[in-house]
């Protein structure tokens, strides 16, 4: 009998990190692996001493920023074994190194990212859509030189399983919104989403209000920290366009609309095969 998606988006400030254990237990998936650094929660030690696994089967980095990957170099430096790595192709690595060394020295984890760029070209031993227990992850990019800033270039990533639908946009802008619109596979798979992972953090340059005329969320997720600019004062927008109806968040007392993990800590999705969804967060 099928089992529940365990799919949690961990509260790491201003970064992006989602981890996925599939419904068989057999493989974990994450989606971006930025870390908290306030408290130095690390995706890497969670996934070793929490989980005592020295395997990440799958992940996708959304995003060739730092804060989506500000502790890829942790998974080595405390041995977990990176199986497949899921992300945009384009450019290529010598064209996205020369991109991130104009906006300054490169990280260790960058140089990692940049490293895995450049050598990656075996096919995944085991693809996504088979070895997850049946989540799907149908990916869609804009391609350079159409774009030439990382946020238009992001990794969307759709994960789907039994009816339930999410949707990572890594940290697309408007533009790099509007350009993927005019894909008509890219049109479909909108349809139906339930949950909208904020793009760019919920910045306002990440809100493209024609997205909304494809589908209606049923909630938003913004993944960020405490405001300081009115660049993420956006809470509102994505209220009037989700469903009036919102979710009920099992360990809160009201109907929500907007997740923050600003405000809510961790948020925890249990999705059944039938689609059917709970959700809960670290702080009540």
């Amino acid at each position: 009998m099928p089992g529940e998606l365990v799919l949690r988006i961990f509260n790491v400030e201003h970064g992006a990190c989602a981890i996925l254990c599939s419904p068989t237990e057999e493989r974990i998936a994450m989606i971006d692996c930025g870390h908290n650094v306030t408290t130095g929660w690390q995706p890497s030690t969670f996934i070793r001493y929490r989980l005592n696994s020295t395997q990440l089967d799958y992940l996708f980095i959304t995003n060739a920023d730092q804060d989506h990957v500000s502790d890829l170099e942790g998974f080595w430096q405390h041995g977990v074994e990176v199986k497949a790595l899921i992300r945009n192709g384009s450019p290529d690595a010598q064209v996205l190194r020369s991109m991130k060394e104009a906006n300054g020295e490169l990280t260790s984890d960058m140089e990692r990212y940049l490293s895995i760029h450049a050598g990656y070209s075996a096919a995944i031993p085991v693809p996504f859509d088979m070895g997850m227990g049946g989540v799907t992850a149908p990916t869609f990019c804009n391609l350079h030189p159409a774009f030439t800033d990382t946020n238009n270039l992001s990794l969307a990533v759709f994960i789907k399983y039994g009816g339930f639908k999410m949707l990572f946009p890594g940290d697309l802008e408007d533009a790099g919104w509007k350009k993927l619109l005019e894909h008509p596979p890219f049109v479909q798979e909108l349809a139906n989403t339930d949950i909208l992972v904020a793009s760019h953090h919920g910045r306002s340059n990440g809100f493209c209000e024609d997205i909304f005329r494809h589908f209606t969320p049923r909630a938003a997720v913004i993944s960020d920290k405490p405001i300081v600019h009115d660049t993420q004062e956006t809470v509102p927008d994505y209220r009037d366009v989700v469903n009036p109806d919102g979710v009920i968040v099992a360990n809160q007392t009201r109907r929500r609309h907007v997740l923050t993990t600003r405000r809510d800590g961790d948020i925890i999705f249990h999705v059944s095969a039938n689609g059917a969804f709970r959700i809960t967060t670290t702080n009540g």
